[in-house]
């Protein structure tokens, strides 16, 4: 918030100088005034002399703030779902070959390799990455004064001109008008890292599965001190993997509140429903930005038992082959497998 302070009073041609000055807002006044804009404008005022604020509502810093705070999540979930990409990438080349027991409704179906379910999961990946490159370019400047007309900031700049500066000095965009009913710009940042989410959360639980005892096929990288069990020595338990499931099973009901709060955006400012956003899209950002971190750290050291998945599809083969009418070879019968690992991977190339 302080952020956009300071770039509105450029606009307004003051040069705010406040170092590393953050204020300590109280929370009664907070409550009392229904946001933390007006305590933050206040306690500007009492240091700076300078004019700070003027034509500007608590919704436009907020909003911005929001959008600024958007921006980094989205720069560093990228970057880590980048690290995903890579490593999924190169466990989809690595056991391209590696059979494995193909699994339908929780079922034995037909053979597959490690490497084309690497590859699906890299899909998911990277239709994320695309998403989160198209909402980091349109994530837009508020600025709309009390109730979207810059009315009082008509009377000291042009309005217009003054909002694109603004945009500009944040590094955000002008998005021709204010968009405080509007909120399409907050539902596509939610709905962009709910899809993160999907793409991670499916990842980690096939892990989950695969990483059962009784199957085997894969698990975490030990890490010391990370998996232990309060009252049982022996286990090491998936943590990464729970922790990416979990985020994945939050943030769905998080990007509805989003959406529900923009379906009651009424009048020119809305009544609570704006409100209501705050605590939604503050925990979906932080679960998205943690859960990338979290599955990058668990791809780059997943652990894959391709003798298991191998001995695995060999004692069920007559399982696996029965579509074709029997056989006792799993590999020879893999269809297109390594064709779309191939075209994935080539994607996975491009898009780097």
């Amino acid at each position: 918030m302080l952020q956009v302070e300071v770039a509105w009073a450029r606009v307004l041609g003051t040069s705010l100088s406040l170092g590393d000055w953050v204020p300590s807002l109280d929370p009664v006044e907070v409550e009392a005034a229904g946001n933390p804009v007006l305590p933050l404008v206040s306690a500007l005022r009492a240091r700076v002399s300078d004019p700070v604020h003027t034509g500007l509502t608590s919704q436009d810093v907020l909003d911005s703030a929001l959008m600024l705070l958007a921006r980094g999540v989205v720069e560093r979930v990228s970057a880590d779902l980048g690290r995903v990409a890579d490593a999924l990438a190169g466990l989809a080349e690595e056991h391209r070959s590696s059979v494995m027991a193909g699994r339908t409704l929780t079922q034995y179906a037909v053979p597959i390799t490690f490497g084309l379910k690497a590859a699906r999961w890299l899909v998911g990946v990277l239709d994320a990455l695309e998403e989160l490159e198209v909402v980091s370019r349109n994530l837009p400047v508020q600025c709309g004064g009390a109730a979207g007309t810059l009315s009082r900031a008509a009377s000291v700049v042009d309005p217009v001109a003054a909002a694109s500066a603004f945009a500009g000095h944040l590094g955000l965009v002008w998005p021709g008008m204010p968009w405080h009913t509007y909120r399409a710009p907050v539902t596509r940042v939610g709905d962009a890292l709910v899809r993160v989410c999907d793409a991670l959360g499916v990842m980690a639980a096939d892990l989950l599965t695969l990483g059962r005892p009784e199957i085997g096929e894969v698990s975490e990288g030990a890490v010391a001190g990370r998996g232990g069990s309060s009252t049982m020595p022996h286990k090491r338990n998936p943590v990464l993997s729970v922790l990416v499931n979990s985020a994945a099973l939050q943030t769905p009901q998080l990007g509805a509140q989003l959406h529900l709060c923009a379906a009651r955006a009424v009048d020119e400012r809305p009544d609570g429903a704006w409100h209501a956003e705050w605590p939604a899209l503050r925990s979906l950002l932080e679960l998205a930005v943690v859960a990338a971190s979290q599955a990058a750290e668990l791809v780059e050291g997943l652990e894959v038992h391709a003798d298991v998945m191998a001995r695995r599809a060999a004692g069920v083969a007559g399982e696996l082959l029965a579509e074709r009418g029997g056989g006792t070879d799993p590999a020879s019968y893999l269809g297109a497998a390594e064709s779309f690992v191939d075209e994935v991977l080539k994607r996975w190339r491009d898009d780097r």
